[in-house]
């Protein structure tokens, strides 16, 4: 184990080990799950945690695939535990009474062949209290004025004697047929002056 974890930082990532989420809140004092998925049946699975903070990179422990778990040094047992079907593929780290030291980037990882297979690791944020979010009221349909729909018998009833939209258009036929009488009238006029003037003549 030691020589696995001092070679830790030269393996590759890209390998059959998968994390999700990448990130994980949790209240203090409460209980954190971060789940690991192995391709690698009758794998056991490492643990390991990176702490941004103090810059170190510490073995956690070591879960069989019987279930008999190894922890690393000062690692309380009673704080970690590694839940899992026996020969399976999928594990869970457990930490019970979190606390502000146990934020970090945790990794699972299994060996294959001699090589340290690692996950993509899960971040772990341990705060006071999580945040509540915010309460979303439903908004309130807007109240609008009822939209009356006039008909044209009641626009008609509406529609005075004295509406414009009456005695406008009637006084446009009214200039109208004034107008087309003046040449009438006009040619009356020369017609009634000649037949009185040839009258005269005889």
């Amino acid at each position: 184990l030691c020589i696995s974890v001092s070679f830790f930082l030269g393996f590759s990532t890209n390998l059959p080990v998968s994390q999700a989420p990448e990130s994980i809140s949790a209240q203090m004092n409460s209980k954190a799950s971060i789940p690991c998925q192995l391709k690698v049946e009758q794998a056991g699975v490492y643990w390991y945690r990176w702490s941004q903070q103090r810059q170190h990179f510490q073995f956690l422990l070591f879960s069989s695939p019987l279930g008999k778990a190894t922890y690393g040094a000062n690692i309380s047992q009673d704080k970690f535990s590694v839940h899992g079907a026996s020969y399976g593929s999928s594990y869970s780290l457990h930490i019970s009474d979190l606390q502000p030291s146990d934020n970090g980037t945790y990794y699972c990882s299994t060996s294959q062949s001699s090589q340290l297979l690692l996950g993509s690791g899960t971040r772990l944020a341990v705060a006071d209290a999580l945040p509540v979010p915010p309460k979303t009221t439903p908004a309130l349909p807007s109240r609008k004025k009822p939209t009356q729909c006039m008909t044209k018998s009641k626009a008609g009833e509406r529609k005075g004697a004295c509406s414009p939209l009456v005695w406008v258009p009637l006084a446009i036929a009214i200039m109208i047929l004034l107008l087309s009488l003046v040449p009438t009238a006009h040619r009356l006029h020369r017609l009634r002056r000649r037949l009185w003037l040839r009258i005269h003549r005889q």
